[in-house]
């Protein structure tokens, strides 16, 4: 039976010249307070409900700003190492350090408050009816706007629709072990299909700007060119692609959860 672990990454701090520093302020954007506990916390309380989930790193606070946090799976903290990657491997090896390691992660960026347990073991359950190495989603435009209107998410259009990406991923624990050269371009082109196209070639680049590509020929290029055996899951949960990267989606976010509280 598999095994999932998940890290959350929360080391991203805000530079003076993005949207979230006046409210930051140097400090980690996953500690901004929501509806009266740290951003981050609305994750963990997810992934300390979630049937799949058996322990949780938190990638990118020290032990004291981890410290008024709370998981009700196994869990622990590592300080910040510089970029998401290394956040990621050392939450892996983390993991890995209390024995029996896993056969996967799960991925939560820690600046998506709304998630809920049952959202984060569809994506599992859903993912592990195929066997590849790393599940990635997409979620609807219709959906999103639906759900958040005034958001003002990025979308981009395939020929399936047009989509936005979700902040969970999940991995084997293979694929963060064997560091790949190329997950540091992956990584800082998540937030743009654009700007992934770019990296397994022009032809695939231009279907993209064109809104041509189809999933199943973007998930090939990614296997031929990057050595990364991936699908996309077509996320039915907005939840898990609204993040907060402005303080337009903070308010709005706040104001949810203190209803929600």
């Amino acid at each position: 039976m598999p095994t999932i672990d998940a890290i959350v990454t929360a080391g991203g701090v805000p530079a003076p010249d993005e949207p979230l520093y006046p409210l930051t302020q140097g400090q980690p954007k996953a500690l901004l307070p929501l509806a009266g506990q740290p951003m981050v916390q609305w994750p963990l309380d997810a992934l300390g409900g979630a049937e799949m989930i058996r322990r949780v790193a938190v990638a990118g606070l020290t032990p004291e700003q981890a410290a008024p946090l709370r998981c009700a799976k196994p869990w622990g903290s590592v300080p910040n190492q510089g970029d998401m990657i290394a956040n990621i491997v050392a939450g892996g090896r983390w993991s890995a350090a209390q024995g029996d390691p896993p056969t996967h992660y799960l991925l939560v960026s820690g600046d998506v408050p709304l998630v809920t347990a049952a959202m984060l073991d569809w994506i599992v359950r859903t993912a592990l009816e195929t066997d590849h190495d790393l599940y990635y989603s997409l979620i609807p435009q219709a959906a999103m706007e639906a759900r958040f209107p005034g958001s003002r998410r990025t979308f981009f259009r395939l020929k399936e629709g047009r989509f936005t990406a979700g902040d969970v991923t999940l991995a084997k624990a293979g694929v963060l072990s064997d560091y790949h050269p190329a997950w540091t371009k992956i990584v800082a082109a998540r937030k743009s299909l654009i700007a992934q196209a770019r990296l397994v070639g022009l032809d695939t680049f231009l279907l993209v700007a064109l809104g041509r590509l189809s999933i199943p020929f973007g998930q090939q290029r990614i296997r031929e060119r990057l050595g990364v055996d991936g699908r996309v899951l077509i996320n039915p949960f907005p939840e898990v692609g609204m993040d907060v990267d402005k303080p337009r989606q903070y308010a709005m976010l706040r104001q949810e959860l203190e209803r929600r509280v």
